[in-house]
């Protein structure tokens, strides 16, 4: 069970690739790379729409909503950017996941942003 388990994640990883790099392709619509875009920057953001610390709900994002996120993605890219995209993803994992320092860095502030106003929030609260 758990061998099965692995190579459904491991295959969910290859197709988040093949997603990133169909996203930079020209020869997917828009239409489908905004919501591709959408998908990839979700999968490998640490914030869940769900945090993972909720019993049951927490996973819920991580086991449903992502993969079928992907699934509708993949339908969405035309048949010969995916075969070659996913070539390319196979050699991506074995270099490991791409790096985009400024969407990181985008996260991070946004984060601030929030935790700082909830703070001037509860500080203005009780005074």
């Amino acid at each position: 069970m758990f061998t099965k388990i692995k190579a459904w994640a491991r295959n969910l990883k290859k197709q988040i690739f093949m997603l990133y790099l169909a996203y930079k392709d020209e020869r997917v619509p828009s239409y489908a790379k905004v919501f591709t875009a959408c998908v990839v920057a979700y999968a490998f953001s640490p914030i869940d729409l769900i945090p993972d610390f909720i019993p049951i709900l927490g996973y819920l994002d991580d086991v449903i909503i992502l993969p079928l996120g992907i699934m509708f993605a993949l339908k969405m890219i035309p048949k010969d950017v995916l075969s070659d995209c996913e070539v390319k993803a196979e050699e991506m994992m074995k270099n490991g996941k791409p790096k985009n320092w400024i969407v990181g860095s985008l996260i991070v502030l946004i984060w601030s942003l929030i935790i700082l106003w909830l703070i001037l929030k509860a500080y203005q609260l009780f005074n």
